[in-house]
C-alpha cells in the first residue's frame, strides 16, 4: 500500500466514523447531512455518498473528489453538497472539515433568517459571539459554498445557518466541524427555550472576546 493510499484509507475510515456522531446527536435524519475532510497535502476530499443510509455507511463507500468535486476515487456518486463543500475547501485553505446539519433547532433559526445572539458563555467560547445567517441558495451548484465563505469569513463562527436550510460548520479537522454543528444544535435548543421564559441577557463584547481567547488558546490539554 502506498501512502497516498494509506492516507485515503485513513481518512475514509474517519470521515465514515464521524457520521455516526451526527446520528448520535440526533443531527440528521434518514440520508440528509454530511460530514467531508480535506486530504493533506492535496488538493482533494472525502465526501459522503449521496443518498446512501447512514447504518449502510462504510470505509468503502466513502468517495474522493477534486476540490471542484469531480471524483478520483470510488464507486459512488458523492453528496449533493460536494460542489458547495469543495469551493469552502478551495476559498478557506485553513479549513480541514465540513459539515452539514439539517439539526432541529438550529434549522429553525435558519427557517427564520436570524442569527442565534451570543447570550452563553458556552457561545462565546466556541462561537466568538452570534451564529451568524448566510443567505438563501439553492443546492446543487456552488452557491451554498459561496455563502458560508461570505459568511465566515466576516465571522469567528465556525457555524453559519444557511437561510431555509440549515447548518454548515466548518474545523481545522472533520471532527473539530462536527463538535462545531454538536455545539450548535445545543445553544440553538437553549436559545429557544430562554426566549420561551423571557429575554435572554446578553454578554457584554470584552467578555465574550475574553472568553473566546481564553478558550481557543488556554482551555484543555496543551
Amino acid at each position: 500500500m502506498t501512502d497516498v493510499d494509506a492516507t485515503f484509507r485513513r481518512l475514509r475510515e474517519e470521515v465514515c466514523r464521524l457520521h455516526a456522531e451526527l446520528t448520535r446527536y440526533e443531527l440528521v435524519v434518514w440520508t440528509a447531512g454530511n460530514v467531508s475532510a480535506r486530504v493533506p497535502d492535496r488538493d482533494l476530499l472525502v465526501i459522503k455518498p449521496s443518498g446512501v443510509a447512514y447504518d449502510q455507511l462504510t470505509p468503502d463507500n466513502m468517495v474522493v473528489c477534486d476540490l471542484f468535486g469531480t471524483v478520483v476515487d470510488g464507486d459512488h456518486a458523492p453528496s449533493s453538497d460536494t460542489d458547495a463543500q469543495a469551493y469552502v475547501y478551495r476559498h478557506m485553505p485553513h479549513v480541514g472539515g465540513v459539515v452539514h446539519t439539517h439539526s432541529t433547532y438550529a434549522t429553525a433559526w435558519a427557517a427564520r433568517g436570524e442569527p442565534i445572539p451570543c447570550v452563553l458563555t458556552m457561545m462565546a467560547d466556541e462561537f466568538g459571539g452570534d451564529v451568524p445567517v448566510g443567505p438563501f441558495a439553492l443546492i446543487g451548484d456552488d452557491s451554498i459554498g459561496r455563502g458560508i465563505v461570505q459568511t465566515l469569513s466576516q465571522s469567528r463562527s465556525p457555524a453559519v445557518l444557511m437561510r431555509n436550510h440549515g447548518v454548515f460548520s466548518i474545523g481545522r479537522t472533520a471532527r473539530a466541524a462536527v463538535k462545531a454543528a454538536v455545539m450548535c444544535e445545543d445553544v440553538a435548543r437553549t436559545v429557544h427555550i430562554a426566549r420561551q421564559l423571557g429575554q435572554p441577557l446578553p454578554i457584554a463584547e470584552q467578555h465574550i472576546d475574553s472568553l473566546y481567547d481564553r478558550y481557543q488558546n488556554v482551555y484543555g490539554q496543551r
